[in-house]
């Protein structure tokens, strides 16, 4: 029988401090799970790629933004706006900044394991 686990970002494992925006980390069951909080005017070529040393973010993201709103550009070239509500995928090879003068809070089960590790 496997192991029941509860966990919450009350107390995250670990707190990953970066301009205009936090990445919390809970470890669980060999996973993790991170909750990003971004400040409008957050961008992630601007904020993150200099901690990431990559020129596109290389994390894989399953996610659900929880608030806020968010514009994507895949390396390719294809670009999509979310919303609260949405949940996406974005394989590595992106950028992503908040849209609007609120913060985007996404709860992220594959991509947060080493998101803005120093």
């Amino acid at each position: 029988m496997s192991k029941v686990e509860h966990r919450g970002f009350g107390s995250p494992d670990e707190v990953r401090s970066f301009e205009k925006g936090k990445a919390e980390i809970v470890k669980i069951n060999g996973g993790v799970v991170g909750r990003f909080t971004l400040e409008p005017g957050w961008k992630w070529s601007k904020h993150v790629k200099p901690i990431a040393k990559t020129d596109w973010c290389e994390a894989p993201h399953f996610q659900y933004l929880a608030s806020g709103r968010l514009h994507v550009v895949m390396s390719d070239g294809r670009e999509m706006d979310m919303q609260a509500g949405d949940v996406s995928y974005l394989p590595a090879g992106h950028d992503a900044w908040v849209v609007w003068n609120e913060p985007a809070v996404l709860v992220d089960w594959a991509g947060a394991t080493h998101y803005a590790e120093k």
